[in-house]
C-alpha cells in the first residue's frame, strides 16, 4: 500500500501564496525619492548631450560681473560694508542666474501637456506632489551647474570666495531651495494661464521686479522704505543673504534664511501640485 503524499509545509504554502499574490503598491512617499532622482538624471543627461544652454546662460552673469561689478567697484557708489563691490555682487548674480533658469520652468510642463506626456504621467500611481517635486529639484540641478560656472568666473576675476567644503554644501542647498521655489512659482503660473505665450509674458514681468526688489545689487539700507518692505517679503533676498554669509563670511541670518527658503519651497510645491490637474485638462 503506497504512502499518502506528504502535506506541504506551511512555509512552502506561504511562499506559493506570496508568488500568486500581487505586490502591494508602494506608498506615495516612497515614490518621491525615486521620482526626484529620475527627473534629476534626465536633466543631467540633457546637459551631458547638449551644453549649448549652459554656455549661453553663462554669458549674462559674466557680463554682470565684468561690466557692472568692476565699474561700480571703481566708482564706489554703493556701500558694501568694506568689501569690494564685485565681491558683494557675486552671490547676487549666483542667485539671479538660478532664478532665471527656474522661473521659466513652467514652459516645459506646458510643452509636456501639449505633447500628451503630462496626461500619461498623471494616470500613473505617482502622486502629483512627487511629479512637481521631481521637476522642481531637476531645476535645482540645472541651477546648481550654473552656480558652479558663476563661481568659477568670479574666482577668475579675483573675487574672494570661500572654499570651505561645508560652506559650499550650504551654498548648494541654498541654490537648490531657491530654484525649487521659483520653478514651482513658474509651474503655478502655468497652471493658471495655461499658455506658453502668457507664461513667457508673466515670467518676464516678474523677474526684474524680483531681482531689483531684492538685496542682490545693493543693501537694504539704501532702499526707500516701501522697497525695503518688498525686499523683506522676497525669497530672493533671503537666498542672497545666505549666499553672502556662506561665500564671503559677511554677517547673515542663516537660520532665518534657510527657514524662509524651506517654507517657500514647501508652499510652492503645494500650490503647483494643486493646479497640476487643471493644467492637464
Amino acid at each position: 500500500m503506497s504512502e499518502a503524499p506528504a502535506v506541504p509545509q506551511a512555509a512552502s504554502a506561504d511562499g506559493i501564496g506570496l508568488l500568486l499574490q500581487a505586490p502591494r503598491p508602494r506608498a506615495g512617499w516612497r515614490l518621491l525619492p525615486a521620482r526626484v532622482g529620475a527627473m534629476c538624471a534626465v536633466e543631467l543627461q540633457k546637459l551631458r548631450h547638449d551644453r549649448t544652454e549652459l554656455y549661453t546662460r553663462a554669458v549674462q552673469p559674466a557680463l554682470w560681473l565684468l561690466i557692472f561689478g568692476q565699474t561700480f567697484t571703481r566708482i564706489k557708489a554703493i556701500p558694501t560694508e568694506g568689501i569690494p563691490y564685485i565681491d558683494y555682487l557675486a552671490p547676487g548674480i549666483i542667485a539671479q542666474s538660478a532664478m532665471f533658469i527656474a522661473i521659466f520652468y513652467g514652459i516645459q510642463i506646458i510643452w509636456e501637456r501639449d505633447a500628451g506626456i503630462l496626461n500619461k504621467l498623471l494616470v500613473t500611481p505617482t502622486p502629483r506632489s512627487a511629479l512637481i517635486t521631481g521637476k522642481a529639484f531637476a531645476a535645482g540641478v540645472k541651477s546648481l551647474v550654473q552656480a558652479v560656472v558663476v563661481v568659477l568666473i568670479a574666482a577668475v576675476l579675483g573675487v574672494a570666495l570661500t572654499w570651505n567644503p561645508l560652506k559650499l554644501l550650504g551654498v548648494a542647498a541654498v541654490v537648490v531651495l531657491g530654484s525649487v521655489f521659483f520653478s514651482c512659482l513658474s509651474m503655478t503660473i502655468a497652471g493658471i494661464v495655461l499658455s506658453r505665450d502668457r507664461l513667457m509674458g508673466f515670467g518676464q514681468a516678474i523677474t526684474m521686479p524680483l531681482f531689483f526688489g531684492s538685496n542682490a545689487l545693493y543693501p537694504l539700507s539704501v532702499m526707500p522704505g516701501w522697497l525695503q518692505a518688498v525686499s523683506k517679503g522676497n525669497p530672493l533676498s533671503y537666498q542672497v543673504d545666505a549666499l553672502r554669509g556662506l561665500l564671503l563670511g559677511t554677517p547673515a541670518h542663516l537660520a532665518l534664511d534657510f527657514a524662509v527658503l524651506l517654507v517657500a519651497a514647501a508652499l510652492g510645491i503645494a500650490a503647483a501640485s494643486s493646479l497640476l490637474g487643471r493644467l492637464a485638462r
